[in-house]
C-alpha cells in the first residue's frame, strides 16, 4: 500500500504532549493521527472536548462588552427564531 503524507502546523508542546499520550497508549502518534482520519470520513464530524481549556483575557473582555452592549441597547436585532430574522432583512432589503 502507498502512503502520501500530510503536515500539519502545531506547537512543539502539543506535538510532544501527543506523542506521549500515544506512547502512553501503546500506539504511534501516525496510528492515533490516522484514526482520527478514518473516523472524521466515516461520522463527518469533528469533536473536540473543552475539558481544561479557558477562555483568553481577550475574550473574555470581548464577552464583556458584547454583553454591556446588548444591556444597553447598542447590539444589532436579536430574533428568537429563524422566520423574525428572514422578515428583518426582507424589510431591509437585505
Amino acid at each position: 500500500m502507498s502512503y502520501a503524507v500530510v503536515t500539519a502546523k502545531v506547537d512543539p508542546q502539543t506535538k510532544r504532549q501527543a506523542q506521549e499520550t500515544a506512547k502512553a497508549l501503546g500506539i504511534s502518534l501516525s496510528v492515533a493521527i490516522k484514526g482520527f482520519l478514518r473516523q472524521f470520513i466515516r461520522t463527518k464530524s469533528v469533536t473536540f472536548s473543552a475539558e481544561g481549556e479557558y477562555p483568553s483575557e481577550y475574550l473574555i473582555k470581548a464577552i464583556q462588552q458584547a454583553e454591556k452592549d446588548l444591556k444597553n441597547g447598542k447590539a444589532s436585532p436579536t430574533f428568537d427564531n429563524a422566520k423574525d430574522a428572514i422578515a428583518f432583512l426582507e424589510k431591509q432589503r437585505i
